[in-house]
């Protein structure tokens, strides 16, 4: 039997700082973060993003010094999204498979320079194609899954041989999770790890991102015949079956907060490494409450961090990385 009030009062744990610390169910650590970086061509180039406030793209150059300030405040991973010359971009998406293109620069600099710090490359052609979608299309604009999915394992195989650790195909294709890791093995590279974007929905929330990656303007029509319906909940457990019983290390769920539920159900289902990608939109949203004197920014950030901890993440994509680690080792 539980003691009843007044013999127990819940707040006697609550009362002092350091008794809070030591009562906490959940911790958030630099450890758990992963900074999602813009790359951009060029030499010294830092490109503000201006629907992500504090967000830039970065030429190969300095993304290595952004992860030199990452491993120094103890950040464990990167994430890299290429922004690829419109000249590059082809119905066809064949810069991804090009062994010199920009992001394979960037893995490349990055584990000569910074080689404690984990490289998560995106896997699909939505920052190579002139329409922005992350597959090859057909003659009536839909998205073709087998041949898109070819493609992509040349595509990880080429960032592999680069020196990527994480691959994460981001396509939502069918099937791809389990040729990208024959691929792997058959190539040698038993240990690169591959991070799925299991439960990716058709999202109103990743508008800055395509600003980022220049994809905004291109993309005919949507993309909700690969990613899924945000109405859906069971259909993402499937997917996540899926791609585990195809050879994921681990899964995502993107986007972050509106989607809690469906990370609280992966976890308790399958008792595996579960990552959330806290999007561009919901960094935008904190940003502009921020700026308008809605909210303070340190206390919700980390707020929203703990949230995605305590719902079961191991870890967090999020543009507020760097500015999270910081209040954690102050």
């Amino acid at each position: 039997m539980s003691a009843a009030y007044p013999a127990l009062r819940l707040r006697r744990t609550r009362a002092s700082v350091w008794s809070r610390r030591l009562h906490a169910e959940t911790v958030l650590t630099p450890a758990d973060l992963i900074w999602p970086l813009f790359i951009s061509e060029g030499q010294g180039i830092e490109d503000p993003i201006a629907s992500l406030p504090g967000v830039s793209r970065w030429s190969v150059d300095n993304i290595v010094a952004r992860a030199k300030e990452a491993r120094d405040l103890g950040i464990a991973c990167i994430a890299l999204f290429p922004n690829t010359p419109a000249h590059l971009r082809t119905d066809r998406g064949e810069e991804a498979l090009n062994p010199d293109n920009l992001m394979c620069r960037a893995i490349r600099a990055l584990k000569d320079a910074v080689p404690e710090v984990g490289v998560l490359t995106d896997v699909a052609l939505d920052p190579y194609t002139a329409h922005g979608h992350d597959g090859l299309l057909d003659e009536g604009g839909y998205v073709l899954n087998d041949q898109t999915a070819e493609v992509l394992v040349g595509q990880a195989l080429n960032q592999a041989a680069a020196g990527a650790d994480i691959i994460a195909p981001s396509d939502m294709m069918d099937g791809r999770v389990g040729l990208i890791r024959d691929a792997l093995e058959g190539g040698g590279r038993h240990n690169v790890q591959i991070m799925s974007y299991a439960a990716k929905y058709a999202s109103g929330f990743y508008g800055p991102f395509r600003d980022a990656v220049g994809s905004r303007g291109l993309l005919k029509g949507d993309k909700k015949t690969y990613q899924m319906d945000s109405a859906n909940a069971e259909e993402a457990l499937r997917e996540v079956a899926l791609d585990l019983a195809e050879g994921a290390d681990s899964v995502m769920v993107k986007p972050g907060l509106p989607y809690l539920d469906i990370i609280l159900r992966v976890k308790s289902e399958f008792q595996v490494p579960v990552f959330a990608y806290q999007v561009s939109g919901e960094y935008a949203m904190i940003e502009a409450a921020v700026a308008v004197g809605a909210a303070e920014r340190d206390a919700v950030v980390l707020e929203t961090l703990m949230a995605f901890k305590r719902a079961g993440c191991s870890g967090v994509l999020t543009y507020h990385a760097l500015h999270a680690a910081r209040l954690l080792a102050g």
